[in-house]
C-alpha cells in the first residue's frame, strides 16, 4: 500500500518535523524487493521468526526511504535506539499492521499501538495519578473512551521511554501523563528520574483503531 499518512509541522522557528506512517499490506517478498538494508539489519531480518516482525521491519525501511533516506543512513547505539547520520533525530513504532516514524529538529519519541481492552487489566501496572482523572468503565462508550485513554497514556510514556532510554525508568513511578480530553489530541508529561524532571509535550490521535502518540522533550 502507497504511504497511509504524512504529518508536516513546525513548532517553532527553524525547526521541522515529519511524521509518516504505513499501512503494511505488501507481502515479504514485496517488500524485500523495495528496500536496501545494511549487512547488520539484513543480519537482524533473516534473524527474525515471525514473518508480521519482517513485514515492519521492512516497512520502516520504505518510510525511510519517503523521506529521501535508506537503511544505510540508520544506525542504533548500543542501548538499541536509532539515529539517523546527520543532526536530525528519529524515532520508529510499529504495531500489527501500521508502522510509523518521525523525524525532527527537536528530540522526539513516537508510539502507535492498537486499542485492545486487555489494556484495562493491565492499567494499574504503568497508570497511578492518572487514576484521579480516569472515568469508570461503565457502560460500553464509557469502556470504550477508557480504552482509549490508557492507550493514550501508554503511547505517551513509551514516547517518553524512547527520548530518554534510559535503564530503571518506570512508566508507573517515574512517568506522569496529566489530565486530558481526547477531542484535545495533545497533553503534558513529567519524567521524574533520579535527580532529573523533564515535561514533554505530548500529541495523539487515531488512525482506524489504533493510537499515534508522540512526544517532545520541552
Amino acid at each position: 500500500m502507497p504511504l497511509y499518512k504524512t504529518i508536516n509541522f513546525s513548532r517553532s522557528v527553524g525547526t521541522t518535523t515529519q511524521i509518516l506512517v504505513w499501512k503494511v499490506t505488501e507481502s515479504y517478498a514485496e517488500l524485500l524487493g523495495d528496500v536496501v538494508l545494511n549487512n547488520t539489519n539484513r543480519i537482524r531480518l533473516d534473524g527474525m521468526k515471525s514473518e508480521m516482525h519482517q513485514r515492519a521491519f521492512l516497512s520502516v525501511r520504505k518510510l525511510l526511504q519517503e523521506t529521501g533516506h535508506t537503511d544505510l543512513d540508520l544506525y542504533y547505539d548500543e542501548f538499541g535506539k536509532p539515529h539517523l547520520n546527520g543532526e536530525k533525530h528519529i524515532s520508529i513504532t510499529h504495531s500489527h499492521n501500521f508502522s510509523a516514524l518521525i523525524i525532527s529538529d527537536e528530540t522526539v519519541g513516537i508510539d502507535i499501538e492498537l486499542q485492545r481492552d486487555k489494556i484495562i487489566r493491565i492499567a494499574d501496572k504503568f497508570c497511578d495519578s492518572e487514576f484521579q482523572f480516569l472515568s469508570p468503565s461503565f457502560g460500553t462508550e464509557k469502556a470504550q473512551e477508557y480504552i482509549r485513554k490508557l492507550t493514550v497514556i501508554w503511547g505517551a510514556k513509551e514516547a517518553i521511554f524512547k527520548i530518554r532510554n534510559e535503564k530503571g525508568i518506570s512508566f508507573k513511578d517515574h512517568i506522569k501523563v496529566n489530565a486530558f480530553e481526547l477531542e484535545e489530541k495533545q497533553t503534558i508529561a513529567e519524567l521524574h528520574f533520579d535527580n532529573l524532571i523533564k515535561d514533554f509535550k505530548i500529541h495523539f490521535e487515531e488512525i482506524e483503531d489504533f493510537t499515534l502518540v508522540y512526544a517532545f522533550e520541552n
